[in-house]
């Protein structure tokens, strides 16, 4: 499992929600890094189609796309989320992208750190709440650290591995 859980799910109102402690980030990416690019955003929409479209297109230069879909859809994803959670205005979100020889890293920091990751169980009927569950499919392992100012969200993906293949228990 990428995410360890912890404690129990309770209703709260009509949603249910499961507090989770999230997989520390690890200081260092395993390996020497071979590729990195970050880039800071604005804090609107269009920042995340920019974002995604950016991500996607270098992990294809840089030799990785079968995996540029996964990637696209995590940065969309976690960036939507640093927009909705995470934004405080007039603070930018970075998106940093870093490729070693077997991990390829997305990496989503915003300017809150007071909220903590919270993966919903969303109704059939909910429109949003499945952002995490997409990312804790898609990624190899994920999770959060806390920065002076905000906190970064990590998912990593195994090169070689499909989707979720290649999860480690942590």
């Amino acid at each position: 499992m990428t995410a360890v859980h912890e404690g129990e799910a309770r209703g709260d109102g009509d949603v249910e929600v499961e507090y989770v402690a999230v997989t520390p980030m690890p200081a260092a990416v395993p390996g020497p890094v071979l590729r990195e690019d970050a880039l800071n955003y604005t804090p609107n929409a269009r920042s995340v189609s920019l974002a995604r479209r950016r991500a996607e297109r270098l992990v294809t230069e840089w030799g990785h796309g079968g995996h540029a879909e996964s990637v696209a859809l995590i940065v969309s994803e976690l960036g939507a989320n640093a927009l909705l959670h995470g934004g405080v205005r007039e603070r930018l979100f970075q998106v940093r992208l870093v490729l070693t020889e077997d991990i390829l890293r997305i990496e989503v920091s915003d300017a809150r750190g007071d909220r903590p990751l919270r993966p919903r169980s969303p109704g059939d009927s909910d429109t949003f709440g499945r952002g995490l569950i997409v990312v804790d499919h898609l990624a190899h392992r994920w999770g959060a650290a806390p920065r002076v100012v905000g906190k970064t969200v990590f998912a990593e993906l195994a090169l070689g591995a499909g989707p979720g293949e290649g999860r480690t228990a942590t």
